[in-house]
């Protein structure tokens, strides 16, 4: 399937983008117009650019049915403050609630049922039930386009950040579970970026991994192991040796039954390797599947 986005009604290729780039963080935008009368609206064109200077841009983007602007964008545009409250899973109904279109000078914090609480650097209220509440100035606004649809880059840098403490490790880092974020997806539908959806994967970082391409043939054209799998073992940094000292039951049992069927083998071989490797054990996975090549 094939989508040339001038083609579609901006509606359906919003549907479409929606669905497809996803998940997507929220910005929970808390404004003040120049009057003093907060606005409170959820944002899922949002994400972090950079940290020195800290940069974070998200996107009121111009109604798709009648090329009207948010209540947001009007408030930044005329007082340059915006405070960028995160999502968790305990307050996304409410948040989700915030996004009713209710008319200029009605309050979103009284009708979501929000905290507001005083700013310490800016005008704009933060919302005391988010985790980490970002009191931010708005350096640019970018319109990508005049017509429904369009994006207006709202442009931020964080002047202070506020952190609630019960989100924190034993080592004082935000813990992924704790915090318990949601995000974005297409049509009605969220994800929760915690418990069994939330999974490490080792970076290299300055180091290079030896690559896919390095990787013995039986092992790249393994039947049984993945494309995830052999990512996570062209990912050392240089191809292991086989270790005298490696001892392992399994493995020997899997000597012992397949001995006489070296096709059966390298797959059972490989089957147990594969669950190392689910289990974060690469080393280990090496060296049985080293073991297989003598």
């Amino acid at each position: 399937m094939q989508i040339i986005p001038g083609q579609l009604k901006t509606a359906e290729l919003h549907t479409w983008l929606q669905s497809a780039i996803a998940p997507r963080p929220i910005c929970f935008a808390s404004t003040m117009d120049k009057d003093g009368q907060p606005n409170l609206s959820p944002f899922s064109f949002f994400n972090l650019f950079g940290s020195n200077p800290p940069t974070l841009i998200f996107s009121p983007a111009r109604r798709v049915r009648d090329n009207t602007i948010k209540h947001t964008l009007e408030n930044i545009y005329a007082t340059k403050e915006v405070v960028i409250n995160v999502v968790n899973y305990a307050m996304v109904q409410q948040a989700s609630l915030a996004s009713c279109e209710y008319p200029r000078g009605i309050s979103e914090f009284e009708k979501s049922g929000f905290t507001p609480l005083p700013s310490e650097k800016i005008k704009p209220f933060r919302v005391k039930e988010s985790p980490v509440q970002l009191e931010c100035i708005v350096k640019e606004i970018i319109e990508t386009g005049q017509e429904g649809g369009a994006g207006n880059l709202v442009i931020c840098e964080p002047v202070l950040i506020h952190i609630n403490e019960d989100i924190l490790d034993n080592k004082g880092a935000i813990d992924p579970h704790k915090i318990d974020l949601v995000a974005r997806m297409g049509a009605d539908y969220y994800c929760r970026a915690s418990g069994d959806a939330v999974f490490e994967v080792a970076k290299p970082n300055t180091a290079l991994g030896i690559g896919v391409d390095a990787l013995p043939l039986t092992i790249r054209h393994s039947h049984i192991l993945t494309g995830n799998n052999l990512g996570q073992l062209a990912n050392v940094q240089q191809q292991p040796v086989i270790d005298p000292a490696f001892d392992d039951v399994h493995l020997k049992n899997i000597f012992q039954y397949y001995s006489i069927a070296p096709e059966e083998m390298e797959k059972e071989l490989h089957r147990y390797a594969q669950k190392l490797l689910e289990q974060g054990k690469v080393q280990e996975a090496w060296q049985v599947l080293l073991a297989g090549s003598l």
